[in-house]
């Protein structure tokens, strides 16, 4: 599979807004508890999340709702980052979206039901976040929102590498985002599945997970594209592996069939063997069935030295935006070749046979990353993300013009 090269990312998660907020965060490793929802109607047992601060959104977005306010500050992010022009294609790349979320601007609704459903003066679709971040780029070659629950941002990065590979779209954007839903954290607290502690994958004493707000972003183009108009490449989009075990509406089909075939396809599209993954970020969500069963597929797969970073313990789980921003934080890992810390895991699971490196940072031993998505439904996603080494590997360094040891 020809790579794709990612030249841009945006992030905003409770940590704060930027990249680099969340790789301080990532560094820092902190045990971060999830606070109450400002919400008077969260009439539910855990009524907690790790929720983005006002301050950390466009001021000028306010008029709209989070999860549309969220991926306006990712995206504008990651298109400074990449130094695009804008203004659609009389001036610049011809440009495609593709959108992951879970829930979109359902807060919207929820909050026009509390309010006893008066007439509004503006109606909003709930998946009008595309939308919106059509008006703010200008014309579009394609937008498409992806919503197969908690697996759509890597869905979404897979979608727009191939918007770019078909020839769609010059420069795509792949964006994930989620704000907080009564209505998505009401029933999983139906479900008993909300840790009310923390989100703590691969701990034995993990009951479920919790969520958190964020979004994602990333620019990616071909090569020769990026080389063309002298872009710094973070890395390429080497592999995606799509897949759908269709056992269960909410649980992961035991044996992981399914999830191993994805990840397997990821790793095949590279060309390259199981030992050049130097990192995993797992989708790892806190939940009992999800965490053994990935951690088993992740054995037979990859063996049992590659490091994982767990970013749903320090973020919370996002639900839609999750493996968007997990992509962001594999660039991030890439460009710095170092794997973060992960937030302290007090007792692990005996049985997630992972490695979970704690205390200080490690040393990324090879220059490609997976990042895993699953979701209800059956719904698995992995991407291997792979660095400029590997870019020099292929002859395409140079031509990419991107410096062997530029730093973020």
């Amino acid at each position: 599979m020809t790579g794709v090269a990612i030249t841009g990312l945006g992030v905003v998660t409770c940590h704060g807004s930027g990249t680099r907020a969340l790789w301080d965060a990532m560094m820092a490793a902190p045990v971060t508890d999830p606070g109450p929802v400002p919400d008077p109607y969260a009439n539910m047992d855990v009524p907690v999340v790790q929720g983005v601060a006002d301050a950390d959104l466009p001021a000028e977005s306010l008029a709209l709702a989070r999860t549309s306010r969220m991926a306006l500050a990712a995206v504008d992010e990651a298109v400074a980052d990449a130094g695009l022009p804008l203004g659609g294609p009389a001036s610049g790349p011809r440009l495609g979206l593709a959108l992951g979320t879970c829930m979109g601007d359902a807060g919207l609704h929820e909050q026009w039901r509390a309010d006893g459903g008066k007439p509004v003066a503006r109606f909003t679709s709930e998946i009008a976040v595309a939308a919106e971040i059509a008006e703010r780029l200008g014309p579009l070659s394609v937008a498409t929102t992806i919503s197969n629950a908690c697996a759509a941002g890597g869905f979404a990065l897979g979608a727009a590498a191939d918007l770019v590979r078909s020839g769609e779209a010059d420069v795509a954007l792949a964006v994930g985002s989620d704000a907080y839903s009564r209505v998505m954290l009401a029933c999983f607290n139906r479900m008993g599945a909300v840790d009310p502690v923390r989100c703590r994958p691969f701990d034995r004493h993990r009951r479920g997970t919790s969520f958190g707000e964020a979004a994602g972003a990333l620019v990616v183009e071909s090569v020769e594209h990026a080389r063309a108009r002298g872009a710094t490449v973070y890395g390429t989009v080497e592999g995606s592996g799509w897949t759908c075990d269709a056992y269960h509406l909410t649980a992961p089909e035991p044996a992981g069939t399914q999830i191993i075939r994805a990840m397997r396809a990821a790793l095949e599209q590279t060309g390259a063997g199981r030992e050049r993954i130097g990192c995993v970020l797992p989708h790892g969500t806190g939940t009992q069935l999800n965490d053994v069963v990935e951690s088993r597929a992740l054995h037979e797969v990859l063996g049992a030295g590659v490091p994982l970073y767990s970013l749903k313990a320090l973020i919370g789980h996002t639900g839609g935006a999750a493996a968007a921003v997990a992509a962001v934080a594999a660039a991030l890992i890439l460009r710095h070749r170092t794997v973060p810390p992960n937030v302290p895991v007090a007792e692990q699971d005996p049985e997630c046979q992972v490695w979970l490196p704690q205390g200080r940072a490690t040393p990324l031993g090879s220059d490609r990353i997976m990042v895993n998505g699953y979701a209800f439904g059956g719904n698995n996603v992995s991407l291997v993300l792979a660095g400029t080494g590997a870019l020099a590997e292929a002859g395409a360094l140079a031509e990419a013009g991107t410096p062997a040891g530029a730093t973020a």
